[in-house]
């Protein structure tokens, strides 16, 4: 029997786990996480076609359309090649037929074209004297790169949203208009790539993420333009692994979002709330996820978080119950109950970003009083701080001026790992008062009730209703949305209100594992 130079016994070191990510936004996938991929792909497609092996089909194709490495497809060559033995006994035949007639790709780069060309050919020519298919004509193979050109209308990629000052490039520089988003006609764009006879079965890959603007001071994630562009190409089953950004915020990501969730085409979603348990050494606000989706499923998803070496059961959740995506599932019950008790929310007397029209970094106060001076609170290098404005200074929401506050930075990190803090400690700003961007603020009468306010945000509860729709380090105002407004009466305990919302012994316990306490006291700091 014949047989090709293709090595299917793994290498160790594993090559595509050693080398560098471009940068956090164009991270090379690990070859594990692919394998992990393709497992889900794997049950899903035997269970849609009566137990059937798609490794054993020499029809179904396969499209990688931001192909970097080369990983996904290929872990998908290894996989067919064993599949269709029986169906196609010589290796040269199969192989050969596996590179032409089943796997594509599309490269974001011109060096990951070459990077992908040599994981799949094993050379960076797909008709080159190393290369394990013997049949190309070209040098590229199914693996297509051509430079590609932003479309500018108002400083802006029609398509992508980068911005022309920071992108628009000379020829020796990358442009990083991704083809495969910068179309509108996306099925005539992939006849022009690879004929008019390709229709792809699954598309799968780990899409760039974000693309900066505004001469780098904002970031503009792009990913989920991967997925709609990909959906519109009606594969029967889309894999991919993105930010989790989408699933309770991101920077124009609304949208999106709404779309995801209510799209009960999504059979799979396992979702990694670090991202350093799947990309070690990258850090990924958020963590990230992979979904499945498929063409001829209507259906819940079966959802799965694993952090570390805890795996959480998987189970069927209906994406849409709520408007963002509460990734813990015990959180999911507890959140219900909050609910059912159809009590105002705190955002009622919470404010907006901006509240005084402020940014973070306004500068036009001064730090000692005059008469009728209002006192400014602002933050500077993680820290508190107090000065003063004058009162004719103060233009927007003027009506707020003379209540009482409690204040509450509207970042914090401190990492991911748990139990988690959620949020920086709140102070007490009596009136009047006035604050920049750096922080929200709740209203209130006076001293009394701001201090029971206070004692509300130091329980875990309240900070454990923020975690589910908090994200990354940002606390918006959405994010306290589900968070019940009390009467300003008294001091609260986690005690009274586990009680007041019947929360179980289990519930109160995974509470207790996921959030840490919160030391008492009027200040801001940690």
């Amino acid at each position: 029997m014949s047989q090709a130079p293709l090595q299917l016994q793994p290498h160790n070191p594993d090559v595509l786990m050693c080398i560098a990510n471009l940068s956090n936004d164009e991270v090379f996938t690990p070859p594990e996480l692919v394998n992990q991929m393709l497992d889900t792909l794997e049950v899903a497609w035997a269970e849609a076609n009566d137990g059937a092996s798609i490794w054993e089909n020499k029809d179904v194709t396969f499209l990688d359309p931001c192909t970097k490495s080369g990983v996904f497809l290929r872990e998908i060559v290894k996989r067919l090649t064993i599949g269709l033995q029986s169906r196609i006994p010589d290796l040269t035949e199969r192989v050969n037929h596996i590179l032409t007639k089943q796997v594509f790709g599309i490269a974001i780069t011109e060096l990951t074209s070459l990077l992908a060309r040599r994981s799949l050919y094993c050379s960076k020519f797909a008709n080159g004297l190393h290369s394990v298919a013997r049949v190309f004509r070209t040098e590229e193979g199914n693996v297509w790169y051509e430079r590609t050109e932003h479309s500018w209308a108002r400083g802006v990629c029609q398509f992508c949203g980068a911005s022309q000052s920071a992108y628009s490039r000379n020829q020796e520089l990358e442009t990083y208009a991704y083809r495969f988003i910068h179309s509108n006609q996306p099925k005539s764009m992939i006849k022009e790539m690879f004929g008019d006879d390709v229709h792809f079965d699954v598309i799968i890959g780990n899409p760039p993420y974000q693309l900066g603007s505004d001469g780098g001071t904002r970031d503009v994630p792009i990913y989920q333009k991967f997925v709609e562009q990909a959906k519109s190409l009606e594969p029967r089953f889309l894999t991919m692994v993105v930010p989790a950004r989408w699933m309770a915020g991101g920077l124009g990501l609304n949208e999106f979002r709404e779309a995801m969730l209510e799209d009960r085409r999504i059979s799979e979603l396992v979702d990694f709330p670090q991202a350093k348990d799947v990309f070690p050494g990258v850090e990924i606000k958020g963590g990230v996820c992979y979904f499945l989706w498929q063409r001829d499923y209507l259906g819940d998803a079966r959802f799965k978080s694993i952090r570390g070496n805890v795996i959480s059961e998987s189970s069927l959740r209906d994406l849409s119950e709520f408007d963002v995506l509460v990734r813990d599932e015990i959180g999911v019950r507890i959140l219900r109950k909050i609910l059912a008790k159809k009590e105002d929310s705190i955002t009622e007397i919470l404010s907006v970003d901006k509240e005084f029209g402020w940014t973070s970094n306004f500068e036009d106060f001064h730090s000692k009083p005059s008469r009728g001076d209002i006192p400014l609170h602002y933050g500077r290098h993680g820290k508190h701080l107090v000065a003063y404005v004058r009162d004719n200074q103060i233009t927007k929401s003027r009506h707020l001026i003379n209540t009482w506050k409690v204040m509450i930075s509207q970042a914090y990190g401190a990492g991911e790992s748990i139990p988690h803090q959620i949020l920086g400690r709140p102070f007490i700003a009596e009136a009047p008062s006035v604050c920049t961007q750096t922080y929200l603020f709740f209203s209130v009468a006076n001293n009394e009730e701001a201090e029971s306010l206070s004692s509300y945000i130091h329980t875990k509860l309240f900070r454990f209703l923020v975690s589910l729709r908090k994200i990354t380090q940002h606390a918006t105002r959405s994010t306290y949305l589900w968070v019940p407004k009390q009467s300003w009466s008294k001091t609260w305990t986690d005690r009274d209100l586990y009680k007041k919302y019947g929360l179980s012994g289990d519930e109160i316990a995974h509470i207790d594992s996921v959030i840490r306490p919160m030391a008492v006291g009027n200040d801001q700091a940690d």
